[in-house]
């Protein structure tokens, strides 16, 4: 597949070599990933999925095989601290 230039951070040869190594690491994972998986997803599903949750507290695998059953922590548990009796998280 040709890319276009435009698309590409850097513009010296080395810069997209980069790129389009790590594209292909990435797919590969995500492949790697879509394999060990029980329920079907489809591949651009499953890329947006991992990188919308990439920063996000949760165990990738239980996430995907059974979406609908995660339990969101509640924010009772917060870890923040709360400043002077107000309530509100700092």
């Amino acid at each position: 597949q040709n890319f276009p230039l435009k698309y590409f951070l850097g513009d010296n040869e080395n810069a997209i070599k980069i790129q389009i190594w790590c594209a292909f690491i990435a797919d590969l994972l995500i492949k790697i990933v879509q394999v060990q998986l029980k329920r079907q997803w489809s591949f651009s599903n499953l890329s947006s999925i991992i990188r919308l949750h990439l920063m996000s507290y949760i165990h990738l695998f239980n996430f995907l095989n059974d979406p609908e059953k995660l339990s969101v922590m509640s924010t009772n548990h917060s870890r923040q601290l709360k400043l002077g009796g107000l309530g509100h998280p700092l």
